[in-house]
């Protein structure tokens, strides 16, 4: 047996490194791997079966049974008991699957036949598809010749006594045969003060040692599991750095591949690495393209101009390439958040279509990732996605069924059957997920705005299972706030729950722990329940957050309408109709939904109110009291204008010879301060008209394709949701649908004026 020494130990703090942990995933995707549960080490789980009893769970805006109606008990959620701190009782991942009284097995699911995923390896399985890739990437399976204890208590001996006379290929040796040890003495050379001494020596040495030298002592420390964090590596990173010059394309992924796998980030030697392929990018083989990329999407990082120049290769050996190296190019693309032209996309999109049946689940979620952000619409590729997933979805880990599911909400694809697998999924295995997962999956059937056949069961085990991962949740406070918005698009609204998100403690907490800017998102929450919940008496923003996220909401959706020329033309054309900016306001009235309106008043004789006060200067304000501003159009003036439009079909004028009797007619309607009915009877009227109650209250929406699901009339959650709430609140919706008012741009003048007065006038009553 190898000596130790515990005070030289503790001096290089050669710790075990953390490794790669994942929060709570044991069923997840993968391509190559099929076993039980996923052994995650440290990470536990939950194991409170019966939550105490509380009053009221969710609360469903349409009147429903309560969904946790099947459980003889709930948890009662406090801020006291969820923020950090508290104390949960925990349990370990094998025994996750106790928590629910079903399981994949009691679904017809054997769990030995559901994938699951490595986050590390998985990534690298490409590295198998071809020999090439040996000449450049780490292979942990490399045999070698090994080295028994005594040959390494040798070594280290050696050390120890020829320690000022070791020449730099001797000290490079030693750090490869130490390496080949067996495993389970690794941690014991780890600790030893002689192999620390040897550490030493190679720091002392490290500019006598050639590039070759270099990469198999680093090969030794990731065979050996130096930690990550030992600051020995700087030094050796340095010189790295130093080195990328004289070293090939293959050297330099093969390096860039052991920091990798050492776990530790390089980012010096990553940015010179770069500046050294723009210059050799055309030279790069197929293999080294694609390790290439994967290399940077672990990285996260890259200069765009870069990665445009390996769009070009990708594309130029694109019918080279098979299924599973098109996933690892597309994840590379999406970690680094570099996107691919719509092109290259369509292309790639056909290359699954035709042969999606062998397409790998890990491959195919990494191809939708692509697609969802890159947002091109391949229809071929979603079709055949949709006959195949619905199948796969059992046997798929949760987390591959929220990229899926992600993906399809992203791209507007509602797929009915591929929601209901997932539904029909989720329940029984719905303690694997992790907070992430669930926010998604709640987010996407939100904002698809499908229920599927199982609502009930569906939504009670994700609503539970966000009560047992609160601590979770504190920890991403982000994912909390995406479950409730996604529940509330679906008309669910768990109370404590929403109390629990809207406590100061919770605001507090969202602010200061996520990397995401929250203030929107709990903005949003709060005007939910403000307008939907009349019975919800728990906490609220405060009215400094209120405001706040009302501005910057605000802000955005006037930036957003105003640059549409669809919107400014629709807005002017109603100002000039209804006989002037003060008949009609561009604003808010639901600032929570971030899309703005044109809200138009009518009085009792549905005649427009000049209500916007905002449009009307304080000079003329008194005026209102003796002059008529707005227009009545009347039937007798309408009769003119459709006489107009038919003389028009009828005798064929041209666009041309229509236009100045449009413009002639609109002249004598819609002349401020002027009205086809008598003066005398509106003397005055205007102002009390202002201060009077309106009879109909519009809310004018100029929708677009984004608002709904993809090829169809079917609005997306959120703006299915924002017409529920005007309705509630007394508003007539009054639709200009993009498919109809789009096409009318082309068209005179007249026509769009007449479009929209059957609209506000007509279409409404």
């Amino acid at each position: 047996m190898i000596h130790t020494d515990a005070r030289m130990a503790a001096t290089l703090k050669l710790l075990k490194p953390l490794g790669y942990q994942a929060f709570c995933n044991p069923f997840a995707y993968s391509a190559t791997q099929s076993v039980t549960y996923w052994n995650v080490g440290s990470c536990t789980w939950q194991t409170e079966q019966d939550p105490p009893e509380h009053s009221s769970l969710c609360h469903p805006a349409k009147k429903v049974e309560n969904i946790n109606s099947t459980s003889s008990s709930q948890r009662l959620l406090t801020t006291s008991s969820a923020l950090p701190g508290s104390e949960t009782s925990r349990a370990p991942a094998s025994q996750a699957s106790t928590l629910k009284s079903g399981s994949p097995r009691a679904a017809g699911v054997v769990e030995e036949d559901i994938e699951i995923f490595d986050s590390f390896e998985d990534p690298r399985g490409f590295l198998q598809l071809r020999p090439e890739y040996q000449l450049h990437s780490y292979n942990r399976y490399e045999t070698c010749q090994p080295l028994s204890v005594s040959e390494g208590e040798l070594i280290l001996h050696k050390v120890t006594v020829y320690q000022g006379n070791l020449q730099p290929q001797v000290i490079a040796e030693y750090f490869c045969k130490l390496s080949s040890l067996p495993a389970e003495q690794h941690h014991v050379v780890l600790s030893s003060t002689r192999f620390a001494l040897l550490c030493q020596l190679s720091v002392k040495n490290i500019q006598l040692f050639d590039v070759p030298d270099l990469i198999n002592i680093l090969k030794a420390f990731v065979n050996l599991g130096i930690p990550p964090s030992h600051s020995m590596l700087g030094v050796y990173e340095t010189r790295f750095c130093n080195k990328v010059w004289e070293m090939s394309v293959d050297q330099l992924l093969l390096v860039a591949d052991l920091w990798r796998y050492l776990g530790r980030r390089v980012p010096r030697f990553l940015k010179i690495f770069f500046s050294y392929l723009n210059l050799h990018w055309k030279e790069l083989s197929l293999s080294q393209l694609i390790h290439l990329i994967y290399i940077i999407g672990e990285s996260r990082q890259v200069p765009q101009d870069l990665m445009q120049k390996l769009e070009s290769l990708v594309l130029k050996y694109i019918d080279l390439i098979n299924l599973e190296e098109i996933g690892t190019i597309c994840l590379g693309f999406f970690k680094s958040s570099s996107s691919l032209s719509e092109y290259v996309m369509r292309k790639i999109g056909d290359l699954a279509c035709a042969d999606m049946q062998h397409l790998s689940n890990y491959a195919l979620v990494n191809i939708l990732k692509m697609f969802r952000f890159t947002h091109v619409d391949h229809v071929n590729f979603m079709k055949h996605f949709g006959q195949i997933a619905p199948q796969r979805i059992p046997f798929l880990g949760v987390q591959g069924v929220m990229h899926l599911t992600l993906a399809c909400s992203a791209l507007r694809v509602l797929d009915e059957g591929l929601m209901n697998a997932v539904a029909a999924s989720l329940p029984t295995r719905v303690a694997y997920c992790r907070s992430k997962d669930i926010a998604k999956i709640l987010w996407s059937f939100g904002t698809l705005n499908y229920k599927p056949p199982n609502t009930e069961e569906f939504y009670s085990a994700l609503i539970n299972e966000i009560h047992r991962k609160m601590p979770e949740f504190n920890r991403f406070p982000e994912h909390l706030l995406t479950c409730l918005l996604g529940l509330a698009f679906s008309e669910y609204f768990p109370f404590e729950l929403i109390n629990f998100a809207l406590s100061p403690e919770f605001v507090k907490l969202a602010q200061a722990r996520s990397k995401f800017e929250l203030t929107k998102e709990l903005y949003t929450l709060d005007g939910i329940v403000g307008t939907e919940c009349l019975d919800y008496r728990g906490n609220r923003l405060s009215a400094h957050l209120q405001q706040e996220g009302s501005e910057m909401l605000w802000n955005l959706a006037r930036k957003d309408m105003c640059s549409k020329p669809e919107f400014l033309e629709a807005l002017f054309l109603l100002e000039t109709m209804l006989g002037g900016s003060q008949y009609i306001k561009h604003h808010m009235i639901l600032p929570h939904t971030r899309s703005s309106d044109l809200e138009v008043q009518l009085d009792v004789n549905m005649k427009p109110l000049p209500f916007n006060r905002e449009a009307i200067p304080v000079e003329e304000e008194a005026t209102l009291k003796l002059k008529h501003v707005g227009v009545s159009l009347t039937d007798d003036l309408m009769n003119q204008l459709l006489q107009g439009k038919s003389r028009k079909h009828t005798q064929g004028e041209t666009e041309s010879e229509t236009e100045p009797r449009a413009r002639e007619l609109e002249k004598t309607a819609i002349h401020l301060g002027s009205s086809p009915c008598s003066m005398a009877d509106r003397l005055g009227a205007d102002r009390l008209a202002c201060m009077q109650a309106p009879q109909v209250k519009l809310a004018i929406q100029l929708t677009n394709k984004n608002q709904y699901c993809y090829a169809s009339r079917d609005l997306l959650g959120l703006h299915n949701m924002k017409r529920r709430q005007l309705n509630q609140l007394g508003y007539r919706v009054v639709e200009l649908f993009h498919w109809e008012w789009l096409p009318l741009l082309k068209r005179t003048r007249l026509e769009k004026l007449m479009f929209l007065h059957e609209k506000v006038f007509t279409s409404t009553f």
